[in-house]
């Protein structure tokens, strides 16, 4: 029976590094939960693994897609869940992007339903008053869960109904894997992980982001959706001179901050998670031992 790691948390506290160190002692790869290292270039600003921590390790669903495409929730989750099954050593999970971690430790059910856009902008011309009120109509269930403001998440309830004709209320739910999981969270003061994404910042500068942005851009045009995403954003502003490298710097590592502070929100709520903070001393030590011990169960 497969066994299945995982190793969660606010961005900046170390999850590769740590997830390298035990892969390293147990042998076995790491599973990426990360929904932007998907995408191939986007390299620097996502903190992509090393080549050499890749080369040393073997790392999955990392470089999958096209900077131009969209991996959904489901696709992601299918693929995870192949890998994991074919894969006979306990894997590690690992990464910040809670829904992916969350496709998988509780294996949540999802309406394979790709996005409609021609039906998306035709109920978006009624207005978020009257798509909730149709939402109501067709999937009451849905409607008490949504609130009446969440026009994305409105949109989505509706995009399924009128793609399948059935609720997604009764499309929706969980269904546990029936294999051993441990779920480890790393944490740490707010100053320290703040502290800490200033360093990754400025690291990230040091490596050549700003090269990486500008070939982004003009490769693949600077309204792409991922350009928009949480640093890239600020650097592209920065590229076209409506503002200056240091600002860029602060609002990316203000922008990170509040970012993080969503991700500690959001972990927290999961009452499996074991937490260790990275402040610790021999906080690789300490994970081993206990990884060590989860695997030795029968």
């Amino acid at each position: 029976m497969s066994k299945l790691i995982t190793i969660c948390g606010a961005t900046a506290t170390g999850k590769s590094g740590v997830a390298v160190a035990v892969a390293q002692r147990l042998r076995s790869a790491i599973l990426s939960a990360d929904s932007r290292q998907v995408y191939r270039e986007f390299d620097i600003g996502t903190a992509k693994p090393s080549k050499s921590d890749r080369t040393l390790i073997p790392h999955y669903l990392i470089d999958i897609c096209d900077p131009r495409e969209t991996l959904t929730l489901a696709e992601y989750q299918e693929q995870a869940q192949k890998i994991i099954a074919a894969v006979d050593s306990p894997l590690l999970l690992v990464g910040g992007t809670g829904l992916y971690i969350k496709s998988i430790v509780r294996g949540l059910k999802i309406p394979r339903v790709a996005s409609m856009p021609e039906l998306r902008s035709q109920f978006a011309e009624l207005g978020q008053s009257q798509c909730y009120a149709i939402l109501q109509q067709v999937d009451p269930s849905a409607a008490l869960k949504i609130h009446c403001n969440d026009s994305f998440r409105t949109l989505r309830a509706l995009e399924v109904f009128y793609a399948t004709g059935r609720p997604i209320s009764e499309q929706q739910g969980e269904n546990p894997p029936n294999y051993p999981i441990l779920q480890i969270g790393l944490d740490c003061d707010v100053e320290v992980l703040g502290d800490r994404i200033q360093q990754r910042t400025a690291q990230m500068l040091e490596f050549g982001w700003i090269a990486e942005v500008e070939y982004l851009c003009q490769k693949y045009g600077c309204d792409l959706p991922l350009l928009n995403t949480l640093g890239y954003a600020e650097m592209k502003q920065y590229l076209a001179g409506e503002i200056r490298l240091e600002e860029a710097r602060n609002l990316t590592v203000l922008h990170t901050r509040q970012f993080a502070k969503r991700q500690r929100t959001w972990f927290r709520a999961d009452s499996e998670i074991e937490w260790f903070d990275v402040s610790m001393p021999d906080l690789c030590g300490r994970i081993w031992h206990r990884v060590e011990e989860f695997v030795s169960q029968v």
